[in-house]
């Protein structure tokens, strides 16, 4: 029999401000040990020299993931021109240059071919799989991959700020799956001056936003206190972008069992995905139908 994992049943989320230098899996981990908590994952790993917003779910916030790793979020990055390296990023050797420096007209034209559906070829040291393993694995030994291309949603690239003639800073709103160190190389690319990414900082996710952060630092100094719990936001956050209807009294255990049950719901079409609440918590998320909600998901009692 599995050996039950120890720590609190706390549910919830926590905004880490991601230092540069640690992996996401790592904060993950700091987080849990902080909280004391049973169960804990992230919303979306960011690279180690990535700094800015990782939310971390805990306990029944866990089921909410995927909403937020499916909303759109936003990114400010620098772009360094004039280098290609083998990471896409400031990691990786140098393997081009290019004494060109386009004009700020010619990137911001440049950047509309970035918009919209558009078609990207993730980087050689990536985490996609490639037979069965990590690509970032056969490029450490070397090998050079023919990486399929894959559909992302920008719905925003613009120039922010020219810093100097080497650098430019933009600012990237997009849906899931996106890298910007491919945005980056392709950009160079395209404006024939390679370029990779110096820095990246992930500005906001779903509802949740960088400067609400909490530094590991501070996690450290509130670690295993009331303090800290006071931090953590609703496990109901990582719902908001989906509509919300109300449980009936007599409806909360069919629907936590796993049945359908009648709900009270405004303007709510036919087949959306909703979640159901019931005195401010969360106990379902599932597919509307009629009045009633058919559960995808269930929530086991925890605090609102």
């Amino acid at each position: 029999m599995a050996r039950k994992r120890k720590g609190r049943d706390i549910s919830g989320w926590l905004v880490v401000d991601k230092p540069a230098g640690v992996t996401s899996t790592a904060v993950v981990g700091k987080v849990r040990w902080a909280l004391d908590a049973r169960k804990a994952g992230h919303a979306g790993t960011l690279d180690p020299e990535a700094t800015g917003v990782l939310a971390v779910a805990l306990g029944e916030a866990t089921k909410t993931v995927p909403f937020i790793t499916d909303a759109l979020k936003a990114y400010q990055f620098t772009v360094r021109l004039g280098q290609a390296t083998t990471t896409d990023d400031a990691e990786g050797e140098v393997i081009a240059t290019s004494d060109l420096r386009p004009s700020d007209d010619a990137i911001k034209a440049a950047l509309g071919q970035f918009v919209g559906d558009i078609m990207q070829v993730p980087p050689q040291f990536s985490a996609v799989k490639v037979d069965g393993e990590r690509a970032y694995k056969r490029a450490r030994d070397g090998e050079e991959m023919d990486l399929a291309a894959r559909p992302l949603w920008v719905e925003a690239l613009l120039l922010i700020d020219r810093p100097d003639p080497d650098h430019v800073v933009l600012e990237m709103t997009c849906g899931k799956g996106g890298y910007v160190r491919s945005i980056a190389r392709d950009l160079g690319e395209a404006l024939g001056c390679k370029a990779h990414v110096k820095s990246l900082r992930r500005i906001w996710s779903g509802p949740f936003r960088a400067d609400d952060g909490i530094s590991l630092d501070r996690i450290d100094a509130l670690a295993r206190t009331p303090d800290l719990d006071a931090l953590v936001q609703p496990l109901e956050t990582g719902l908001s972008d989906l509509p919300e209807v109300r449980c009936l009294a007599e409806s909360v255990a069919r629907l936590r069992n796993g049945n359908p049950a009648s709900v009270i719901a405004h303007d709510v079409e036919f087949g959306e995905e909703v979640w159901a609440s019931f005195q401010g918590q969360a106990i379902a998320v599932g597919i509307y139908k009629g009045g009633a909600l058919h559960p995808t998901r269930v929530f086991v009692d925890h605090e609102a």
